[in-house]
């Protein structure tokens, strides 16, 4: 007796995907997108949601495993968005988002996301640096990044950003993180870069400004340093906050000291920040930030 051949699989190894989405909130959100991709044989291996009910808005991060192609899941996944008004977006999990990370003189966040970016710890790909300095450039070197010299004057200030909106198009760079960039984004390149630049400054903002904020600080005693990444808006240091975080010091703990121990702040929170956008864990909500984490 012959034996029945057993039926044909498809052979194809699964592809890992991320759908993140944000929509007026209301019943059967959930259900619609995990049925939709299930309707595929995709694998659900993680789900977060969360209902704003400042603004009426759902948000909701999923990622899901499937040997269908893109514009399978894509095409799965529009009558369910157009049914619930959503704007969404998929994306491959853990493919490294291109990046351009903007420098001064200081080099500590810059040299921390380049570590990190090498040692696998952190999904970006840094395809160039852009300082109006060149004292960084031999970083840049150490790790065979392209650096790029553009100065910044008054005068040069228009030309200097048509140059990095140039580099943006050019090297179809998703995201730009100013790591202690000290110089301040038009409101124009702002706009056009919306949501894909990430700042980081020091918590001490709008009490101590200038170049010297940690002398300040230890002048007036202050018990708490910290640091802010957000995104880069028209607002000055006012966008959509992504990450935070403080730690205690003490009377005890000279001007040195507290450069030393913020700059570690600084590193920690600008990394996270970026992380999590290159995970797409981080969705928009008006001024503020849903962050999955």
């Amino acid at each position: 007796m012959t034996a029945t051949p057993p039926p044909e699989t498809d052979t194809h190894a699964p592809t890992h995907w991320v759908l993140t989405l944000s929509c007026p909130d209301r019943p059967g959100i959930v259900h619609g997108v995990s049925g939709a991709l299930a309707g595929l044989g995709g694998n659900i291996t993680e789900s977060q949601q969360f209902g704003d009910p400042g603004t009426g808005l759902f948000f909701m991060r999923v990622q899901v495993e499937t040997v269908a192609s893109r514009a399978d899941l894509e095409a799965a996944i529009e009558p369910v968005a157009a049914e619930f008004e959503m704007t969404w977006r998929l994306d491959e999990v853990g493919r490294p988002v291109r990046t351009i990370v903007m420098v001064s003189k200081t080099a500590h966040c810059l040299t921390d996301l380049l570590f990190r970016q090498r040692s696998g710890r952190l999904p970006i790909d840094v395809v160039a640096i852009v300082s109006n300095h060149t004292d960084l450039e031999p970083i840049a070197q150490f790790y065979g990044v392209p650096f790029h010299h553009v100065p910044v004057t008054r005068e040069t200030k228009p030309a200097a950003e048509a140059r990095l909106l140039e580099l943006v198009e050019e090297l179809d760079v998703e995201l730009v993180v100013l790591a202690r960039y000290m110089q301040i984004l038009s409101d124009d390149a702002c706009t056009r870069l919306a949501s894909r630049v990430i700042n980081i400054h020091h918590s001490f903002l709008p009490s101590f400004k200038g170049a010297r904020p940690y002398a300040q600080a230890h002048d007036r005693g202050v018990k708490l340093i910290g640091a802010t990444a957000h995104y880069a808006t028209a607002s000055l240091d006012e966008g959509p906050i992504i990450e935070q975080d403080v730690q205690r010091v003490s009377h005890a703990d000279g001007v040195d000291e507290l450069v030393a121990i913020g700059q570690d702040v600084e590193r920690q929170v600008l990394a996270r920040a970026v992380r999590w956008h290159a995970e797409h864990r981080v969705l928009l909500d008006g001024h503020r930030t849903v962050v999955f984490r």
